[in-house]
């Protein structure tokens, strides 16, 4: 287990947020190569995230809350002439400049279910029914030793449980703060007011506020409006404890907010910008290590082809992933596209997977961590059919 300094208690930041909970788990592996995966709780629009513009099938389903073209004031940022990234992931759409961001269209796990609860277990489980362990614990276990000596054991889960992503038989501890229910946010304004003038204590509390997202009215300065959510900020300690030569190098992070049925627009821009914030601040606090990294983003479900009554989307089935990380082969989109006409969309509603998200998982597993093929059987049961994806990382 960890020491629990300063820095290991800063990252106890998982809180139940406007935004749905947040939370990290890390494993320890035998290998310098770093494997990151985000779970994004509550089923991601795909085609908000990257907007299939180029089909002339896509306005006519969902026009008034697509983003304007490319090149046109808040317009999507172009990933070609077919494709298009919402605008809220600007620093996604540098990785993917740089070549570090593959984004994969039309994904779905290995479930045709629109249950929230379900969906996530198998997406976790990595099978077509909930399992006790998850898909990615599996892999830490089926690992070569080398003999790596790591002193904070195999896993720790830092918030107030380690998803089923990473539970089972490899060992994962877990760590949160005490009291996870917030104090009002005045108390903090009184408690950094009564200590500003001390000079120890007053810059201390700041700090501590600051790197806890808090804004900069309660610090009492006018730096501007600091991080609000715990995502970004957890991400990039995740990062530094990856970045570390005896730190884990296996994550998984959860971000909720994702269930966007009324007002999707404003309801997405605010949840796509944290991820988009996380995601740097994990390329941040990586720092040389980003270059042995790849993460991979997740959701249980897609949302439906066509806007709803109120202006957002209901539960469906294809969706996006990104893979990205400075291991990876980016700069591409990566998608078998369905179409959207008549007779395109799966049960005339959903958007038709075309890529099985665990062959993605497998690709990363195999070509990136080293795990054994022949484990694939157990770390994905009843997958044959989901062959390893191959091309994802940098020769």
């Amino acid at each position: 287990m960890f020491a629990l300094t300063r820095r290991s208690a800063l990252l106890g930041l998982t809180a139940a947020v406007s935004l749905g909970r947040v939370s990290l788990a890390l494993a320890a592996a035998p290998t310098e190569k770093r494997l990151i995966v985000v779970i994004q709780r509550g089923a991601l629009d795909g085609m908000a995230a990257v907007v299939p513009y180029g089909d002339p099938a896509l306005a006519g389903l969902r026009g008034e809350i697509v983003p304007p073209a490319p090149g046109q004031p808040d317009g999507l940022l172009d990933l070609g002439s077919f494709y298009g990234l919402h605008p809220s992931l600007a620093n996604l759409h540098a990785m993917y400049t740089a070549g570090e961001a593959l984004p994969v269209h039309a994904v779905a796990g290995p479930t045709r279910v629109r249950s929230h609860f379900e969906a996530q277990d198998c997406l976790e489980s990595g099978a077509d029914h909930r399992m006790s362990s998850g898909w990615l614990n599996r892999a830490v276990a089926a690992m070569p030793s080398t003999g790596a000596n790591r002193p904070e054991g195999d896993a720790v889960a830092i918030g107030v449980s380690v998803p089923l992503l990473l539970r089972g038989s490899a060992v994962v501890g877990n760590w949160a703060p005490h009291g996870i229910a917030a104090p009002p946010p005045d108390l903090y304004t009184q408690i950094a007011a009564l200590n500003r003038s001390d000079q120890l204590t007053g810059p201390a509390i700041t700090e501590g506020l600051r790197e806890r997202g808090f804004s900069a009215s309660v610090m009492g300065d006018d730096a501007g409006e600091a991080n609000r959510y715990a995502f970004p900020t957890l991400a990039r300690h995740a990062g530094e404890l990856l970045r570390a030569p005896d730190g884990p190098r296996v994550a998984a992070l959860e971000i909720g907010g994702w269930d966007t049925h009324v007002a999707q627009m404003p309801r997405l821009k605010r949840v796509l910008e944290q991820l988009d914030a996380g995601l740097a601040g994990l390329k941040d606090g990586l720092g040389d290590a980003w270059a042995q990294t790849a993460i991979l983003t997740m959701t249980e479900f897609g949302r439906t082809a066509r806007v709803n009554g109120t202006k957002g989307t209901d539960h469906g089935t294809g969706t996006v992933a990104f893979v990205l990380g400075g291991a990876v082969a980016g700069g591409r989109v990566m998608a078998d596209w369905p179409g959207l006409g008549p007779g395109h969309l799966l049960e005339d509603r959903d958007l038709m997977p075309t890529t099985d998200l665990r062959s993605l998982a497998k690709g990363l597993l195999v070509h990136h961590l080293g795990v054994p093929s022949t484990a694939m059987a157990q770390v994905f049961p009843n997958s044959a059919t989901a062959q390893a994806t191959s091309g994802l990382l940098r020769a």
